[in-house]
Formats: structure tokens, sequence, C-alpha cells
């Protein structure tokens, strides 16, 4: 099983869902107006979760109706809406998550987003973020394969917190070997794989891989 959140937007940085929703080993969350969203798409929430404060009070009670399993929370609260969501989908252990509708708006809820990947870490459970331009994710130290995928044909490595230790990297177009990585450093931005797949393996930190195109 996956599960595939959709969260506030703005959802014009949400690439295309139809092949995904077609899929019968998916389920697909709710958050906040992410929930009209993936309505609006003909895609039904198995959950929904949110303050929705980014509704009005007639599109609330329309989905009060259409979605017996909407969780609706004060606005005061210490976990954002997206947190909320990304908790009970951990609780299930599904394969993988992917999280949609996070970029492209604020900051401080796009950063804080990027920090929710840790949570996978603790967890051990993996997570994606992804928009039209972007996948994000974290990694704990091991091996790692990744493999080429033409229509995002960079890859980019930053440490999360403290220093990389180790940082080894083969079929790159700029490989490394058992580098030391301080944050801050943009030595591995904007990267590209010379193969069909590649490697990238650490000793020690967190490190956040991101696929992008121009």
């Amino acid at each position: 099983m996956h599960i595939h959140i959709v969260a506030g937007g703005p959802f014009e940085y949400i690439p295309p869902l139809e092949q995904e929703a077609s899929q019968d080993d998916i389920l697909w969350v709710g958050v906040d107006r992410g929930t009209l969203f993936l309505l609006e798409h003909g895609i039904m929430p198995a959950k929904a979760f949110g303050d929705f404060d980014s509704v009005t009070e007639e599109e609330l009670c329309e989905l009060k109706k259409k979605l017996p399993a909407l969780n609706v929370f004060q606005a005061e609260k210490d976990e954002t809406d997206l947190e909320l969501a990304l908790n009970w989908a951990m609780r299930q252990h599904p394969a993988h998550i992917h999280i949609y509708g996070i970029t492209g708006g604020r900051a401080d809820h796009f950063l804080g987003n990027i920090h929710l990947l840790y949570q996978g870490i603790q967890h051990k459970q993996n997570i994606t973020l992804v928009d039209k331009q972007n996948i994000i994710q974290m990694f704990g130290p091991g091996t790692y394969e990744i493999k080429e995928d033409p229509d995002k044909k960079y890859v980019s490595f930053l440490p999360f917190g403290t220093s990389v230790e180790k940082l080894t990297l083969k079929g790159f177009k700029y490989p490394l070997k058992n580098c030391h990585i301080e944050p801050g450093s943009t030595l591995c931005i904007s990267n590209e794989l010379i193969h069909s797949n590649g490697t990238f393996s650490f000793h020690e930190g967190i490190l956040i891989m991101v696929r992008s195109k121009d």
C-alpha cells in the first residue's frame, strides 16, 4: 500500500495525478483545501485532516456530507494540518508516502514540510515531496541506488542539520569519494547521472536529495 497526501497548494505546482488515481494500491488523503482539490479531480480521499480555515462554510458543509472520514481540528493546535495527516499515514505503515501541494506558497510552510521529512528518518518510513519541478527526499546513513530520470536530470545533495561524512557518488558527472560536506556547502548542487543508474553513500549525518528540472 502507498499513501498519497495532497496539501493545500498552490495547486498549479501539483503534477497530473490521473495515472496514480487509477491505481488500486494507493490511499489518498486530503489536507485542508487539498481535500477539495482531490474531489474536484474525481479522487475520493480515504481520510481528510485540517482546520479547514481555507474553505468556505458552504464548502466545509459539503465536505462533511461527502466524507465520513473528515477530521476537523481547531485552528489553534501544536501540529500543522499536514503533520496531523502525516502522523496518521505513518501509523498505517505504507510502503511509501508521497506528498503533493507543499511548494510555491508560504516559505515557512515549505521549510516546515522539509523538516517533516525527518520524521521519516526517525520512523524508518519512505516519504517523498513532489511537485511539477522537483522530487525531494531525505536519507540516513547507508548506500542507495538512484535511477536516471530524463524529466528531472539534475540531482542535488544538501546536508540537513549537521555535517555529512564520507559522501561517495558513483555514476555521476561530478563523482565524489569519502567527502566531508558541511552545512551551508553548495558543493553538491546540480549534479547529473552519466549512466542509467548510480549510487550515493555516506557514513554519518542526514542528507537531502533534490531531483529537479529547469
